[in-house]
């Protein structure tokens, strides 16, 4: 099956323009390009169209257990190590179940969960803040961690609080960077709410600058996204902001 051409943006690090071959290498890296994965090695092997969405439409197959197990005994190798020691003999099979579980969200629809709502008159914010969560840096495949603050105002219907914490959640399980988990968190309430207006801040550590590089442990990236009437109105927005305690 031939990969069609598209001149699609996808996001951060991924398609710009031009040809699928362009982004050989990045493609099983970006989790917003919205490709239909079957297995196969060569660029080829994926297919694009100008209507995939990835926030809707996740992948359907399951992930290839084996051939991660494979990917890390090379690596293990490669740094001169004996993946047939005792303590190592097994560690391809466990570094396999644990990518099947951090990124879990790459086949999951975070949209669904909230399409549940009520009928409520109340046109004030709605705050959850202090959702914890986990992720892993697109770049360097090192986790980030820490907690997303999430309001809206609603336009007539509500969701449970609970369905906000499971949007992280979902977002944070695939390959990620901040600051596109941050715009990909507010656009989906808005868009699945018609809220009125929607305020997301994350602060996370990450683990790609702590331990290796600059090696500057306590450093903590703010990244936040505002929508609607708290991009318009800056009493709203200043409300929001002191709530989570960034005023």
């Amino acid at each position: 099956m031939k990969g069609r051409r598209t001149g699609y943006a996808v996001g951060s690090g991924g398609l710009r323009a031009g040809s699928l071959r362009s982004f050989r290498g990045k493609l099983a890296a970006c989790p917003t390009v919205g490709a239909n994965f079957v297995r196969g090695s060569s660029i080829e092997s994926f297919q694009l169209g100008p209507n995939d969405d990835f926030m809707t439409n996740p992948l359907t197959q399951p992930v290839d257990l084996d051939r991660i197990a494979r990917a890390v005994r090379e690596i293990l190798i490669a740094v001169g190590e004996d993946p047939d020691r005792e303590g190592l003999q097994e560690t391809p099979q466990r570094v396999a179940r644990m990518y099947d579980e951090i990124f879990g969200g790459l086949r999951k629809d975070p949209a669904v969960v909230l399409r549940k709502t009520f009928t409520e008159k109340y046109d004030e914010m709605v705050l959850v803040k202090d959702i914890q969560f986990e992720s892993m840096c697109e770049h360097h495949l090192l986790p980030f961690f820490g907690k997303a603050h999430i309001a809206y105002v609603p336009r007539g219907k509500i969701v449970g609080l609970s369905k906000l914490a499971r949007v992280v959640e979902i977002l944070a399980k695939r390959p990620q960077v901040q600051e596109r988990m941050t715009e990909h968190i507010a656009d989906l309430v808005m868009g699945e709410l018609n809220a009125k207006g929607v305020g997301v801040v994350l602060e996370a550590t990450h683990t790609c600058m702590a331990i290796r590089g600059i090696r500057k442990s306590n450093a903590i990236c703010s990244t936040s996204a505002m929508r609607g009437i708290f991009k318009d109105n800056p009493p709203t927005r200043s409300e929001f902001m002191a709530l989570v305690g960034k005023s």
